[in-house]
């Protein structure tokens, strides 16, 4: 059945374009600085974040319209005539809140890199530079836009973790390049397969490839080329295992922009790309979802209880959480697709602040080992106020964001019609094995790292609790996971429309 997407649209200025471009034009000029202008580097290149996120903000209050299901603020540039090729922005119910999430995680992330100085031009360069494809990835309306966005995120990444990375970075960053770069071939592989089954000439925008029906043979290849694309950076098991390493060797800024928001681009195109253009292979290969999901929760909690990292730790509990994504993408209901768009927001700002405490606490104490670890409670009781309170958020404490996005999951899941009742019965219980495992990981690394004497051993040490710096990055993010928890239908009144009319007309038959 053909599906049919209108547009929504009015002459208006140009506000996406220049939201995409802003940051990586305004990085450019970072190396026209002086050297020795480290602290204006910094200075300037929060600014640039805090306008982007003003502007974006702005655009989006003023001219983006909730109740509508339809792309709004559409701007379509002829950019190269020889291919066809559009430069094609617009957003919608899915884009909106991985927008606003990138632009907040970002301008913090930029203020906790402020002690970075080596190299500060090329740094702040690379985070603006991301900051465009980020947004660039989300807001993209043509098929080879959105590939040239997911690769602008590859060579910033790659470079990051190589130059300010901890020890192993040579090795994090080359594993990370390889998982990545070879997932970006098979999506190059489905974006040229689309673009040449047409018998005229290449189409690449979307509002034209959602209403086009392929062969059932040649859809299910091209869903498998984009979901094995998306998986890597998901992460889904078996190709997670770049995650951990890259994780434990980034410096913490970067650990913000990894786990707040590039593991969200692989699940944002689950969504926009699986399930809007190849609804029938979506529907033959969601009950893999389902199963792939639940073994990830477990495996990757279970995994996460035995790493003596600390970063490694809160890696694997990222994974884990990334399967209640899965199984909210594989049930193919207007509650576990919405399950699915809160999980995001939620973990966005979740791991991006369990990543920023792991970083300054080996800032302070100079130690990466739970076993190590002990009794940091008594000297810094600010840091221990904020660890309690993400961790107490990422095991889904009740008026927490994540209590509300692994709920609505739940009852995806419960209220599907396509499984049948023993199904369900099985996923249901191994997600709340899942969910009894979190904390049960959680716990124990608060009980290692803050309770004990152990770090009384070490003498002639100078233990400086969160300064006002990083109090303040810390309750920016609380917030919001706070007023997610007591009202969630905030989030929801951005994306539920856009829900009901992508499983209405991909999967009502």
């Amino acid at each position: 059945m053909n599906q049919v997407y209108l547009v929504f649209t009015t002459n208006h200025f140009p506000y996406l374009t220049i939201i995409v471009v802003l940051p990586i034009i305004a990085g450019s000029l970072i190396f026209f600085f002086p050297h020795r202008g480290n602290r204006v580097i910094r200075l300037y290149t929060i600014c640039i974040c805090i306008l982007e996120l003003l502007l974006t903000t702005y655009a989006f209050s003023y001219h983006f319209q909730s109740d509508y299901p339809l792309i709004q603020l559409v701007e379509d540039y002829k950019w190269i005539h020889f291919l066809d090729f559009h430069w094609r922005l617009g957003i919608d119910g899915l884009s909106i809140g991985p927008i606003l999430l990138t632009g907040f995680i970002t301008t913090l992330a930029t203020l906790a890199a402020w002690p970075i100085t080596r190299n500060s031009q090329l740094f702040h360069f690379l985070m603006l530079a991301m900051y465009s494809g980020q947004i660039g990835l989300f807001s993209s309306r043509n098929l080879l836009l959105f590939f040239l966005m997911w690769e602008l995120e590859l060579i910033p990444v790659y470079l990051l973790v190589f130059i300010w990375g901890g020890k192993k970075r040579l090795y994090s960053a080359t594993k990370f390049i390889l998982y990545t770069a070879g997932g970006s071939i098979f999506l190059l592989m489905g974006v040229l397969g689309i673009g040449l089954y047409s018998s005229t000439e290449p189409a690449l925008n979307f509002e034209i490839l959602v209403n086009r029906s392929y062969p059932v043979a040649l859809e299910i290849i091209l869903y498998i080329g984009f979901f094995i694309a998306f998986a890597v950076k998901l992460p889904m098991i078996p190709l997670h295992t770049w995650l951990p390493d890259t994780h434990g060797e980034a410096h913490y800024s970067t650990c913000m922009l990894l786990a707040g928001i590039l593991l969200k681009m692989g699940a944002y195109g689950l969504v926009r790309m699986n399930m809007e253009l190849f609804p029938h292979a979506h529907s033959l290969f969601s009950p893999w979802l389902l199963i792939v999901g639940a073994i990830q929760i477990i495996y990757a909690a279970l995994t996460s209880l035995g790493q003596r990292n600390l970063k490694k730790r809160i890696a694997y509990s990222s994974v884990s959480h990334m399967g209640f994504i899965l199984i909210g993408i594989g049930s193919i209901t207007d509650m576990g697709l919405n399950g699915v768009l809160l999980q995001i927001i939620s973990h966005g700002f979740i791991g991006a602040a369990l990543f920023f405490l792991a970083g300054i606490t080996y800032d302070r104490i100079g130690l990466v080992y739970l076993d190590e670890m002990g009794g940091i409670a008594i000297r810094m009781p600010k840091l221990f106020t904020m660890f309690n309170s993400f961790s107490m958020a990422s095991l889904a404490l009740p008026g927490l964001s994540g209590f509300f996005a692994e709920l609505i999951v739940f009852f995806g899941l419960i209220t599907s019609s396509k499984y049948l009742l023993m199904t369900k019965f099985l996923i249901t219980l191994v997600m709340a094995i899942g969910i009894i495992l979190t904390p049960i990981y959680l716990l124990a690394m608060l009980r290692q790292m803050f309770y004990g004497y152990k770090i009384f051993s070490i003498s002639n040490y100078l233990f400086l609790d969160s300064g006002p710096r990083e109090l303040f990055i810390l309750i920016c993010i609380f917030l919001p996971v706070l007023g997610i928890g007591m009202y969630p239908d905030f989030v929801f009144s951005l994306s539920v429309q856009k829900v009901e009319l992508i499983l209405s007309n991909s999967f009502d038959k």
